[in-house]
């Protein structure tokens, strides 16, 4: 059983810059690919960006390309989300996911563990 904690969401003007972090425990951390998720208002979860097990591919969503980085530290049992440039319609809560799959996915059903997430509003 592997627990995902979130955290550095908040509050930042349009522009502005976050790093997400989200600690892992439980689990062999490097056994899983790992991704972050939005999710608006009224809206469905979706994919922002996820990395391989070694975080040597990654994946990013066309709306957030060139904006957002993600990596993972496997010695910190932690990925990350850089994300500058914020728009106001980046406003959601950020999740991450982890997957026992061996390539990363895009797809949220096949992902096993989430964590509780995390709010990020960016003001116009």
């Amino acid at each position: 059983q592997v627990q995902l904690v979130e955290s550095g969401g908040g509050l930042v003007q349009t522009g502005g810059s976050l790093r997400l972090s989200c600690a892992a425990s439980g689990g062999t951390f490097s056994s899983y690919a790992m991704g972050w998720f939005r999710q608006a208002p009224g809206k469905e979860r979706e994919v922002v960006a996820t990395i391989s097990r070694s975080g040597g591919s990654t994946y990013y969503a066309d709306s957030v390309k060139g904006r957002f980085i993600i990596s993972r530290d496997n010695a910190k049992n932690a990925i990350y989300l850089q994300m500058n440039s914020l728009k106001p319609e980046d406003t959601a809560v950020y999740y991450c996911a982890a997957t026992a799959r061996y390539y990363a996915t895009i797809i949220t059903q096949n992902y096993d563990y989430w964590g509780q997430g995390t709010q990020v509003t960016v003001s116009s």
